[in-house]
Order: structure tokens, then C-alpha cells, then sequence
């Protein structure tokens, strides 16, 4: 884990001025304490993938640790103008996302790793005197004598010979003693022991290697520098075989399993069905989703692609979804106040107003509902299910973020279209009505209904909100009219939404000063 990498940079540098010791605490074990860490930046605050490693002029000595291979996600790692002394590990070269290398001014010696995707420039290994290859001069190469090959490849044959032996008739004496006591009905038995030796488990009556396989499909290459691809294995030891009491939903997709994986993080697997049709869903939620960071999106954390087997995996939202707590049962949605279903409200319009204009991506969710709105342990809303969702490019990208074709540009009618679904989301928050109920013919919108909102939930009613309340009403109703474009968009969505919650927070910070007074 990316924890590990760290850890093994700071146990592999002498740290003269402290600046490793002072800050690198590992006793620390909340979500994303890496992140706080002086030189290094995470993709995300409150996840521990390291984007980038910054330690320039610190002092810095002793060997670079191979251990810096462990954080997959690494985009950058500056180690220029310290002391580091011996050669650059080779399984550096692995970091398939490495863009920016720089280890110049230091004492480095031997070869430089011919790195998977990216090349550096000769600068990045400048004044280290016993660096060689890639840009700069070559590599001198040792003469070895004849007999010295001679007598290795021997010994090596002789070894491998003894190894073999051994081996073969351990398991033919083993094989040998099984059938004299037991008779051939038990051979289905040793095979199945044998298997065990060779690292294969059978689950689901299909036998599956305890290594994962090896792929080299470039569409899982591309899917792998974007999003952390997981072993069966490894996700089948977490679910207890997808045992069903680990089950936490079933939906069109497949099933999800919450589960806790080696670095201790609780998570959500979704284990789709089987089925050709929702291949094009699977790349889908990954190519987006896995490509995008925001406080109100849910982080997908990794993907399993192994024979039919298609797995996503995402962090773990303790509070379930939304629809849940709308329409289980009364006390559950008295616990969603007005002052909670306002902070509910603003992060998924936040979330829409980013995905829509935010950066290099414009992002059309295409299938908002309270489902796809899952809540965390403070009730911040977190955006997900994705696969159905349009991406426009604004400027350069890099094209290994997405398998499929990423179209020029959207129709503002497209944009439209969540504000639309987020009307009836917010209608939904305000009613507790089943979102297939609601349409503007369906619920009593007009101006004259201010002042009797019959359609409100009663739970909402004589707290103290009601203008508030109203107000949301209008702004789901504007977001629902038939015609697209007199739909607001979702940046003056989020600005009425913004301005209720302040008013809101203001009136609250009044009533305190009076109480205190």
C-alpha cells in the first residue's frame, strides 16, 4: 500500500535536518493522514493514493528504497539535490503514471530504469557522475569468461535437477501411499491437494488461481491507469466467498458486498451479473468515476477483470443511500431535518455544477435518483453510479482516461436533462413521494399552493422552515418545466440552494445570540 511506500522511505533515509521525522507519523491511522505529510499530495484528501512525492533539498541520504514501486498512483517524485547514494531501483520503472522524475544533484550510480510509459529528459539525472543509459552515456558492459559460463550453467542445470527430483517424488511417494490406504475413490481428493501446491482454490465449482492472472489486454492496461486493479482472489477472501450475510444490495447491475480489505478499509463490491450487455457499463463507471475527484462523488478505489468475473469496488458509505431514509420509515426520516435535507441538497448541486463546468471534463450524470445518492458517516452526499453518464472535453486530455470516444461537445439540452432528474430529487426530498409519482401535472406547484403546501412532508411542516420550504418547491418546479431551456442551469441551481442554506444558518446564528442575550 501506498502507507508501505512511506513507511520504507523513511526507514531508508538518514533525515539530518528532521524534516521526515517531524511530520511523518504513522501512529495516525484516519483515513487519508498520509496526505498531511510534508512533500506529499494525495489525489484526494480523505484517500491514501499518493499523487506525488516532493523532497527536494532536504539532506536527504541513503539508498532510494525499491519499496517507492508500492505507490501505483505516483504522478511525480522529486528527490533532486539531496545526498541518496547506490543505484535508482529498477521497479520504478513500473509506475505506469510517473509524468515527472527527478533525482538530479545527488550521488546515484549504475543504470537508469527504462521506465514503462514515460521517458525523462537527461536533466533529471543531472551531476550524478555514476548514472549511465537511457540519455546519457552508456552503460559499460562486463566480459565474462567462458569457463566462468560454463561452470554456472552447470551448477544451475544440477540444482534444478535436484530440485525436480525432489519434488516429483515427493509427491508420487505421497500420491502412492494416499491409493494404497484409501483406493482410487479419494484421487478427486489429492488432485484437489496437488491443486493447493500449484496455488489454485476452486469457488463457485471454477477453479481460480490464488495469483492473479496475468492480462495483457490493452483495455485493462488503460483501465489499470485509472483505477487499482484487484485480484478475485483477494475480493472473493474479503466477502467470505460472497457469502450472502455480507450482502448489502441488489440491483440491476448485480449485488454489493460490504467487506473489509487488507489496508483496513471498509468498502463496497459490486459484483455484476454475468452478462455481455453490462460489459459497456462496467468500463463506463470506471472510465468516468475512477477518472474524477470531488468531496460529494463516491471514490471508486479498484476493479477486478478476470475471466467473466466483473467487479468494482468503492469506499463505504455507512448511511446508505438516500431513498432509504425517505422511505423506510417515519423515524428514520425524522432524523432527516430540514437543516440536513438543505446540506443534502447543496452537495449533490454542488457535485452537478462541477461535473457539468468544472475542468478539463464537462461530465452529464444522465441517471440521477436518491438511489445513486449515498451518504457518509457526517451525511455528506456522495454522487455514484455512473455508467450511464456523458463526457465532453474541453481542452487536451490525456486519451488513456477514457475507452470510449469522448464526444466535442454537449447539447445544452443534455445538461438540461439533470437538472431535470434533480428537480425530482429535490421533489422527492421535500414529499417523500416515490420519484415515479412525481411530475409537475402530478403534484399542486402552482404559485397558489405557497400557502397551503399540501404535498409537503408533514415531518418538514411547523418548524420554523416553511418559507424555506416553499422556496425549494419553486426551485424544483423551475427545474422540471417541459421545455429545456426554460430550465435554470445547474451553476444557478446551486446559487439558490447556496443562498436558502446561508439564510437558513443565519437565522439559526440569530436565534442563538437571543438565547445567549
Amino acid at each position: 500500500s501506498d502507507i508501505d511506500c512511506l513507511k520504507s522511505i523513511k526507514d531508508s533515509f538518514e533525515d539530518p535536518f528532521n524534516f521526515l521525522n517531524t511530520t511523518w507519523k504513522f501512529d495516525d491511522q484516519t483515513e487519508g493522514f498520509i496526505c498531511k505529510f510534508a512533500g506529499i499530495q494525495c489525489w484526494h484528501p480523505d484517500e491514501t493514493r499518493v499523487l506525488s512525492i516532493n523532497l527536494p533539498d532536504m539532506g536527504l541520504k541513503g539508498a532510494i528504497p525499491s519499496n517507492i514501486a508500492n505507490c501505483s498512483f505516483l504522478n511525480s517524485l522529486k528527490l533532486d539535490n539531496n545526498k541518496l547514494q547506490g543505484p535508482i531501483p529498477p521497479e520504478i520503472a513500473l509506475l505506469g503514471r510517473l509524468k515527472y522524475f527527478n533525482v538530479a544533484n545527488n550521488m546515484l550510480t549504475g543504470p537508469v530504469p527504462n521506465f514503462i510509459n514515460s521517458t525523462f529528459p537527461a536533466e533529471s539525472y543531472a551531476n550524478n557522475a555514476g548514472l549511465c543509459g537511457s540519455n546519457l552515456k552508456a552503460c559499460a558492459t562486463k566480459r565474462v569468461g567462458f569457463h566462468h559460463i560454463m561452470l554456472s550453467t552447470v551448477l544451475n542445470r544440477r540444482v534444478q535437477f535436484a530440485c525436480g527430483f525432489v519434488t516429483g517424488w515427493s509427491l508420487f511417494t505421497v500420491l502412492g501411499i494416499y491409493l494404497f490406504f484409501f483406493g482410487l475413490p479419494g484421487v478427486k481428493k489429492m488432485l484437489l491437494f496437488i491443486n493447493k501446491r500449484t496455488k489454485v482454490m476452486v469457488i463457485d465449482g471454477n477453479e481460480w488461481p490464488q495469483r492473479e492472472e496475468v492480462n495483457n489486454d490493452p483495455k485493462i492496461l488503460k483501465m489499470e491507469k485509472i483505477v487499482t486493479r484487484m485480484s478475485f482472489m483477494e475480493l472473493s477472501k474479503a466477502t467470505l466467498n460472497f457469502s450472502q450475510d455480507n450482502e448489502i444490495g441488489n440491483g440491476m447491475l448485480g449485488k454489493v458486498y460490504k467487506a473489509l480489505v487488507p489496508n483496513g478499509w471498509t468498502v463496497a463490491i459490486k459484483r455484476f451479473h454475468v452478462s455481455e450487455d453490462l460489459e459497456e457499463e462496467f468500463v463506463s463507471e470506471i472510465t468516468t468515476l475512477g477518472s474524477l475527484r470531488h468531496p460529494n462523488l463516491v471514490p471508486l478505489i479498484g476493479f477486478c477483470f478476470e475471466r467473466d468475473e466483473r467487479i468494482l469496488v468503492y469506499k463505504y458509505m455507512p448511511n446508505g443511500n438516500l431513498h432509504e431514509w425517505l422511505h423506510s420509515t417515519d423515524d428514520k426520516a425524522r432524523l432527516l431535518d430540514f437543516p440536513l435535507r438543505v446540506k443534502i441538497v447543496l452537495g449533490v448541486a454542488k457535485a452537478l455544477t462541477w461535473l457539468h463546468d468544472g475542468g478539463n471534463f464537462h461530465v452529464v450524470h444522465s441517471n440521477i435518483s436518491t438511489q445513486c445518492i449515498l451518504l457518509d458517516e457526517n451525511f455528506d452526499p456522495k454522487l455514484s453510479n455512473f455508467w450511464e453518464a456523458t463526457l465532453a472535453k474541453t481542452n487536451d486530455i490525456d486519451s488513456n482516461l477514457s475507452l470510449f470516444p469522448i464526444v466535442e461537445c454537449l447539447d445544452f439540452t443534455t445538461y438540461k436533462k439533470d437538472v431535470y432528474r434533480f428537480g425530482v430529487v429535490l421533489l422527492e426530498l421535500l414529499t417523500r413521494k416515490e420519484s415515479y409519482i412525481l411530475s409537475c401535472s402530478s403534484l399542486n406547484l402552482s404559485s397558489s399552493s405557497f400557502a397551503s403546501p399540501l404535498d409537503v412532508d408533514k415531518l418538514l411542516l411547523g418548524q420554523g422552515f416553511d418559507n424555506m420550504v416553499m422556496q425549494l418547491l419553486e426551485l424544483a418546479s423551475n427545474c422540471m418545466k417541459f421545455i429545456p431551456d426554460q430550465r435554470p442551469t445547474m451553476q444557478q441551481v446551486y446559487q439558490t440552494v447556496a443562498a436558502i442554506a446561508r439564510v437558513h444558518d443565519q437565522t439559526e446564528d440569530s436565534e442563538i445570540q437571543l438565547h445567549v442575550d
